[in-house]
This record gives structure tokens, sequence and C-alpha cells, in this order.
């Protein structure tokens, strides 16, 4: 199977309702409120993870544009889902720049060199893939592997609504209303307000959000300042890349990270869908590693498969890959519109929280989800002892280090579920 077989490209049927499969599409106008609806959903991470590590957030928005496009075509259409910022470089690269945490980072080009080599890393593996076929990585990462590490993702999110954005006890309250809002309009609404329940239920709780602390005081103001005080257009800052040996050796490696992750996407989306996607799985991994090479080389982050967009489709049943083409020229657009960036970003914080509790344990489901659909036996103690495991050290965020080095969260699960099911699996 060639890699750029163009003529591969789903028709884009009508779909007449109910599950929309990868080969349909809602009308137009559906089709694209659907786009907006995957655009706030990943907003929040892909301009978190760039503000983390002091990159520009429009440009990571942007950039995602770019990479969910290429993504598209490389797999011919026939991959559903966005590319967005990965949190994975967020601490190799802090640690390769010394970044202090405020503003932007003065050492971002040594980053970007890195992350390129890292994006072409992972670009080989995936021809690898392609040209040997997937069953070595399926042995290395059966059904309870991806499951796992999956529903590790959302698990290991779980802390940062939780903890992160609720300061007070009003916005706790605030992202009680925001999630049992998204629930209330998932379970009673019906037609497209039903599909756009993230979206609907988002706009629900912001207006409850203005009413009780705009109008009663009862918290921090909703500030439209910055709404007000923005651009609507303006670009992004590019920043040429440098290739520096220590920043290659800490931030390449999170290749592998990115291969688990893309894989637990593809299965889940497989899961989902009831679609056989492995023989996209070498030019996902492709697409993904080409996508990070030009971001970084633009001055953007890394990029990945993003699992708030799993989540996303969980709920709405919709798996049309239409929907992400229009996702990612809303975001090649809104990377020039500082003036979006700032009405996004002006959502109350709590609002988002309750948000990311949706979608997070939408993703945590997504992932126990391929164990169903697999059939995975947790009689048997190797797959049993393997997502136990597994579950803990990505929810504690266990982490480990080799010097400078730091694996956490994730990784130590990504890397404990395969070498820990290899090692149980061989003695079985």
């Amino acid at each position: 199977m060639s890699l750029f077989n163009w003529q591969e490209k789903p028709a884009s049927q009508l779909a007449a309702g109910g599950v929309v499969h990868i080969d349909e599409r809602l009308p137009w106008p559906q089709t694209v409120a659907m786009g907006v609806q995957h655009v706030i959903a990943m907003f929040g991470a892909t301009v978190l993870a760039p503000i983390l590590m002091g990159f520009d957030p429009n440009l990571a928005i942007f950039m995602s544009g770019v990479g969910t496009l290429l993504f598209y075509f490389i797999t011919g259409g026939r991959v559903p889902s966005y590319l967005g910022s990965s949190f994975a470089f967020i601490g190799v690269v802090i640690a390769a720049t010394g970044y202090a945490g405020q503003g932007p980072n003065p050492n971002i080009a040594v980053a970007l060199g890195a992350i390129i080599v890292c994006g072409l890393l992972y670009a080989l593996i995936g021809a690898l893939v392609n040209a040997v076929g997937t069953r070595w990585i399926e042995r290395l990462m059966p059904p309870v592997v991806t499951g796992a590490v999956v529903a590790v993702i959302g698990l290991n999110l779980a802390a940062i609504p939780v903890k992160n954005m609720a300061a007070s006890n009003f916005d706790s309250w605030m992202q009680l209303v925001t999630f049992v809002s998204v629930a209330l309009v998932a379970v009673f609404a019906r037609g497209m307000v039903q599909r756009l329940l993230i979206l609907v239920g988002l706009a629900i709780a912001s207006v409850i959000y203005v009413l009780l602390a705009n109008g009663l005081g009862l918290g921090k103001p909703m500030d439209f300042s910055g709404i007000a005080s923005a651009a609507w257009v303006g670009l992004p800052r590019f920043t040429a890349p440098v290739f520096e040996g220590n920043a290659m050796l800490l931030i390449a490696p999170v290749a592998l990270i990115l291969v688990a992750e893309n894989l637990g996407h593809l299965k889940a989306v497989a899961a989902m869908t009831g679609r056989n996607l492995d023989p996209y799985i070498g030019r996902a991994f492709t697409a993904d590693g080409v996508a990070t090479m030009i971001s970084g080389a633009a001055g953007g982050t890394g990029v990945t498969t993003y699992a708030e967009n799993i989540g996303v489709m969980a709920a709405t049943r919709i798996y049309s890959t239409a929907v992400f083409v229009v996702a990612a020229l809303m975001a090649l657009a809104l990377g020039f519109s500082p003036k979006f960036g700032a009405l996004i970003q002006a959502i109350p914080l709590p609002v988002m929280g309750g948000v990311s509790i949706v979608v997070f344990g939408l993703i945590t489901i997504a992932g126990a989800r391929i164990w169903v659909e697999n059939k995975v036996d947790f009689g048997d103690p190797a797959n049993l002892l393997t997502a136990a495991i597994t579950l803990i050290l990505g929810t504690g965020d266990f982490t480990l280090k080799f010097g400078s080095f730091a694996l956490g969260g994730i990784g130590t699960a990504t890397f404990g579920a395969v070498l820990l099911h290899a090692l149980l699996r061989r003695r079985a």
C-alpha cells in the first residue's frame, strides 16, 4: 500500500442520521458547527501547553491546523484525528531550556531543533511500520496495554481541572454546574443541540457564571477587557531552530511516547467506529512525525493526536474526517486572530475546568472500551497486573530520573505497561 495514495480520500457522502462514520459527513452547516466544537475542545490544551513552555500560543494554534491537514492527506482521510500541542514535551523542554515559567522562553530555539529531531525519529518509525507491518507493534502493545495507556492519559490529566482550575469554593461549584450542564444536554437534548453538548454546555455554564460572578459578585468577574483590546489580525512569532546535542538527547526520546499515544488513539477510534485502522498506523505515525518537524521548524510545539477529540467523538458519535478538515482550517484562521484567542482565554477557568472533567473522563472510558471491545481477559494475572500497575503509575504521576532526563506520569505508565506485559506474558 502506497504511503501517499490520494485516491483513498473518502467521498464524504451525506449521513442519514445516528452514527456518522469516517467516510460520511453531516450537511455543511452542521459539519462546521462540529468543527467549532472540536476546536473548542482542543483549544484549552493546545494553548496551555505552549504557555507552560514559553512558546507563542497563536503559533501553536496555527501549526495545529497545518499538522491536522497534513495528517488528513497523508492518511488518505481515513483516520479522524486532530493534531495539537503535546504535553509529553513539557518536562523535557523546560529541562533543556532552563525555562523559568513566565513569559516567552529565551532559549526556545534550542528546543525547536530537538523537536525536529524527535519528529524525524517518529516519522522513521512510521516508515518502518509501513514497510514491515504492524505485527511487532501489536505484540508489544496488545489491547490490554493500549487500553491502559489511553485510560492513563485521562486519569493523569484529572488533577489539572480538579486541583488547579478551582481556586475557591465558588469555582468548585461552577465546575459542578458546568459538567452537569454538559451531562443534561447529552441526555435530554435532541438533534444538533445534543451533538454539540460540550459547546452548548460550556455556553450555558458561562452565562450562569456571568450572572453569579459579574452580576451578584459571588466570584471573580469574567474579564472582557482582553477581548476588547486584542487585535483582529496579528502574526504569530516565528522562530528559527538551533540544533544542540544535549537538548536533542533529552527531547528526541519523546518520540516513543508519541508512538504509544498515537497507537492508543487509533485503537480507541477503531473500537468506537468498528473500523479496522491497522493499515493506517504507519501512515499515522509518519504524518504525526512530519507535522512535528514542520511545527518545530516554524517555532511551534511538537504535536500529537489529541485525546480531547476522542472524548468529543465518543460523546457525539460523529467520526467524519470532514469535521477535522473544517477544524484545521478554522485553526489556521484563528492562528492569525489574537481576538479569538482572547475570547477563548476569557472563558472562566472553572468553566473550562468543568468541561475538562467531562472530556478527560471520556478519554478514560475510551481506554476501558478498548478492553471491552477486544474482550480482554482480566482473569489472566498477566493482563490484570499489567492494567492495574499501569493505571496507578499514570494516575499517581510516578517519575523516574535518568541523569537530567525525567520520565514521569504517562511516560512511565506507557513504557511500564509495554515492558511489564512482555515480562509477564513471557513467563506465562
